[in-house]
């Protein structure tokens, strides 16, 4: 640059040869402009932020490096972790104090940044959320709350749940009950074709359950008409004099009354 060509503040026009200066998008301030147009306020004294000091900032919002303090205990926070409450900066004693979580076993504050479990309004240090019976952390597992305490799940199942009495393997999740048994539903199948019996209808013989298809085939008399298996009521046909005889099979507890044309059969 020759001395015949002038270097001026963009803004005032005073010359910035030899003096401190700022630029901003290639275009140069002097100080006192560049911190009118531009500097930051601080949020507690309200006062710009110059050139000379550091500029702290969060969430938008900037603070005098001096001006950076918990809001309750007035210690600076220049450096330190804090937390945020209702536009207020804590550092992390007074924030655990006042708001953090107590855990439900040892009663000590959860304090900022550790990982807490939570479970029905109660919170735990990750440490302290442990199984009622084995006593090991259970974490981010699996867990079945039984009465006032907390099982993992092999625990819960050696202590607590039912046996199956097909697989002998614990049932966790909802089951069935034969003649006082548990049962997987999975497992509750008739003696004769294997099909799964839950949610259907079933009998039973010698204490084996049995699918209606399978019982009527093994276990019901055959009509003389069809040789079809005579279930709770069937219905068959023949053919006599050149009219269709209906004949209705009742089975009452162990006798069979065969109504034809309104006289009994025996």
């Amino acid at each position: 640059m020759s001395s015949s060509e002038r270097f001026d503040c963009h803004y005032c026009k005073d010359s910035l040869l030899g003096k401190k200066y700022i630029m901003k998008e290639d275009t140069q301030y002097c100080t006192k402009c560049y911190e009118n147009l531009f500097a930051n306020c601080c949020e507690v004294c309200s006062s710009p932020i110059g050139c000379n000091f550091r500029d702290l900032s969060y969430k938008d919002h900037h603070w005098h490096e001096q001006c950076f303090k918990c809001a309750k205990c007035s210690r600076s926070l220049v450096e330190k972790a804090f937390a945020a409450k209702e536009d207020l900066l804590l550092c992390t004693e007074c924030y655990a104090h006042d708001y953090s979580s107590k855990c439900s076993t040892c009663k000590k504050t959860i304090m900022p940044g550790s990982r807490k479990m939570e479970y029905k309004g109660n919170s735990w240090h990750e440490t302290c959320f442990l199984c009622h019976r084995c006593q090991q952390p259970i974490g981010t597992k699996s867990f079945i709350p039984k009465d006032s305490g907390y099982f993992c799940v092999p625990c819960f199942e050696k202590q607590f749940a039912y046996q199956c009495c097909a697989c002998k393997k614990a049932i966790t999740t909802g089951g069935v009950t034969y003649q006082d048994k548990p049962w997987h539903r999975e497992c509750f199948l008739c003696i004769g074709c294997r099909k799964q019996l839950s949610g259907y209808r079933f009998t039973s013989r010698e204490n084996y359950p049995y699918c209606l298809e399978c019982f009527s085939n093994l276990y019901a008399k055959k009509c003389v008409g069809c040789t079809k298996p005579i279930s709770s009521e069937s219905f068959c046909v023949y053919y006599a004099s050149h009219n269709f005889v209906v004949i209705r099979i009742i089975i009452i507890q162990d006798h069979e009354v065969c109504i034809l044309t309104g006289r009994e059969i025996k």
